[in-house]
C-alpha cells in the first residue's frame, strides 16, 4: 500500500472510531437522565452499563458499520439514530 492509501486509510479509521465514540456518549448521556450508570471504556470504543443490583455489567459497542448499538453478544441491538430509545431498552434490560 503506497503512503497515500495509508493516510487515507487511516483517516478513514480515525472517522468512524469518533462516530463510534460520540455515538456511545450520546447514549451514555442519555442513560444518566434515566439514573443508570455507565462509563465509556478501552478508549471510547465501549460503555459499560451498570446494573442497580450486584451483577456483571452490561457492555455496549457500535456495531453494524456504525448503525446499531450492540449488546449481549450482539444478540441485542438498536439504532445509533435513536440514542433515547436506546437508553429506555438498556434501562429495561439491566433491571432498572
Amino acid at each position: 500500500m503506497n503512503p497515500i492509501m495509508q493516510a487515507t486509510a487511516a483517516f478513514v479509521d480515525h472517522q468512524r472510531n469518533l462516530h463510534d465514540a460520540r455515538a456511545l456518549m450520546r447514549l451514555r448521556d442519555e442513560l444518566l437522565k434515566l439514573k443508570v450508570r455507565a462509563e465509556l471504556r478501552d478508549n471510547d470504543s465501549a460503555l459499560m452499563v451498570h446494573r442497580p443490583e450486584p451483577g456483571l455489567p452490561v457492555w455496549v459497542f457500535v456495531g453494524y458499520g456504525g448503525a446499531y448499538y450492540s449488546w449481549q453478544s450482539a444478540e441485542k441491538r438498536h439504532p445509533v439514530r435513536d440514542p433515547n430509545g436506546a437508553a429506555q431498552v438498556l434501562a429495561e434490560y439491566v433491571g432498572r
